[in-house]
C-alpha cells in the first residue's frame, strides 16, 4: 500500500481548509497527501456564517454579507450594527467545489474512502473525525435550518435575526435564527441548546412550520433546501499521540458558548502551514485559556437556569456590538472581557464557579 506524508482524516470543512492552506502555500510540492473521506461526493449540506473579525480564503464563497443584525425576547427586540466586523455566511457547496477544483491540480494530494487503503504507519495525521463520548449530561447546540423562497418580496435583507427568543422554551434554551439572503430567500433555524436526551425537542418540522406561518405570518413559501446538525457544547476526547494532530471541533477550535468553529479552523490552519517543517514538536494551537474558563462559567449557568439565558444574551447586546463581537470570536482585551462580564446577573455567575 502507498505511503504518504501528510494524512487528513475527514475531508469536511476542517480538513478541506487545512488541504487548501497547505497547497496554496506550495506546502505540498514536494510532499504527499492523502484526505480520507467516505462521502461519495460534495455538495451542499452545511451553513458556516460568523463575524468577520479576521480574514480568510473563502470569501468568493460567502453567500451573504450583512452589517445591521437584531436579537429579541419577548416584547424586546434590540437593532444593532456590525459595519466594522461584518456576518458573513458561506454555502458548503461553493466551498468544497472551490477547494476540489484547486485540489485536483495537484498530483501529489489523493483521496481515499477508508485508511485501511493506504500505510499510515510513518505519515504525520491530522484528525477532525472528533471522539465524542455520549453521556446524558452533556449540552449540545442542535438545531434544523430550511432555506425558504417566496414569490413576492417578504425579507429585509439588510438585517438579520441572531437570536429570537420568543418562542416555546420547553425547560431548555431555544431560539430561532433567520439570515435573508434577499428579498424573496431566507434561512431560517430552529436552534436548542439542551442535552439532546428529550427527543420532543427534535419536532423541527412542526417548529419551523409554525415559525414561518403564525411568527413571521408568511403563508405562500415553498422550502428548497434543508440542513441539520449538531455541535458538541464539550471538548472531545482528545489524546496526545505521537506525529497526530487533531484539528477542527476534534481539536477544540469550537468555542463552546457559541458554537463558532469556522473561523478559528482558518487560523489554525494557518499556524500549522506555518509550522509545517517541524510540525511535531510545535506548540499546541488552542483558544484561549480565558475563554474556556469563561465558556464553562457560562455553560454552568446555562444548564442549572436555562429559563434565565434569554435575557442574559438579550444584557450581554447592551455592550457594544464592537465589543460583543469580539468577545464572541475570542479576539476581545481584558477590559472587553470586563464590559461583558458586569452586565452578567453577578450573583448566578459567582455560584455557577462552585458547580
Amino acid at each position: 500500500m502507498k505511503e504518504f506524508d501528510y494524512i487528513i482524516v475527514g475531508g469536511g470543512c476542517a480538513g478541506l481548509s487545512l488541504a487548501y492552506e497547505l497547497e496554496i502555500n506550495e506546502k505540498l510540492k514536494n510532499k504527499t497527501l492523502a484526505i480520507i473521506e467516505p462521502r461519495a461526493k460534495y455538495k451542499r449540506d452545511k451553513t458556516w456564517s460568523f463575524w468577520k473579525v479576521a480574514a480568510h480564503n473563502f470569501d468568493d464563497c460567502v453567500k451573504k454579507n450583512w452589517e445591521n443584525f437584531s436579537i429579541n425576547i419577548p416584547k424586546k427586540t434590540k437593532h444593532l450594527e456590525c459595519k466594522i466586523y461584518p456576518y458573513q455566511s458561506i454555502d458548503s457547496g461553493l466551498f468544497y467545489e472551490k477547494i476540489n477544483r484547486k485540489l485536483k491540480e495537484n498530483n501529489n494530494i489523493s483521496f481515499f474512502k477508508d485508511m485501511s487503503e493506504i500505510n499510515s504507519k510513518n505519515s504525520f495525521v491530522f484528525n477532525s473525525v472528533p471522539a465524542i463520548e455520549k453521556k446524558h449530561h452533556n449540552l449540545w447546540q442542535h438545531f434544523c435550518g430550511v432555506e425558504v423562497e417566496t414569490k413576492n418580496d417578504f425579507f429585509d435583507d439588510e438585517i438579520f435575526n441572531l437570536m429570537d427568543f420568543d418562542c416555546d422554551q420547553r425547560e431548555s434554551v431555544h431560539f430561532f435564527y433567520t439570515l435573508p439572503y434577499s428579498k424573496t430567500t431566507a434561512l431560517i433555524e430552529t436552534t436548542w441548546l439542551s442535552k439532546m436526551n428529550d427527543d420532543s425537542q427534535k419536532d423541527y418540522d412542526t417548529q419551523i412550520k409554525d415559525y414561518i406561518e403564525n411568527h413571521l405570518n408568511l403563508k405562500d413559501y415553498k422550502i428548497i433546501y434543508k440542513e441539520e446538525g449538531a455541535i458538541p457544547l464539550f471538548y472531545p476526547i482528545n489524546e496526545k499521540v505521537r506525529n497526530k494532530i487533531n484539528i477542527g471541533t476534534a481539536g477544540g477550535m469550537t468555542r463552546l458558548s457559541t458554537g463558532y468553529t469556522f473561523l478559528n479552523i482558518q487560523e489554525h490552519s494557518r499556524y500549522i502551514r506555518e509550522n509545517i517543517e517541524n510540525i511535531a514538536h510545535a506548540k499546541k494551537y488552542k483558544i484561549g485559556n480565558k475563554y474556556q474558563f469563561l465558556d464553562d462559567i457560562f455553560l454552568r449557568v446555562l444548564e442549572k437556569h436555562p429559563e434565565k439565558m434569554p435575557k442574559i444574551f438579550f444584557k450581554m447586546f447592551k455592550a457594544s456590538p464592537k465589543t460583543v463581537i469580539k468577545f464572541l470570536s475570542n479576539k476581545s482585551n481584558f477590559f472587553e472581557d470586563l464590559s461583558i462580564i458586569f452586565r452578567m446577573p453577578k450573583l448566578t455567575f459567582i455560584k455557577a464557579l462552585f458547580y
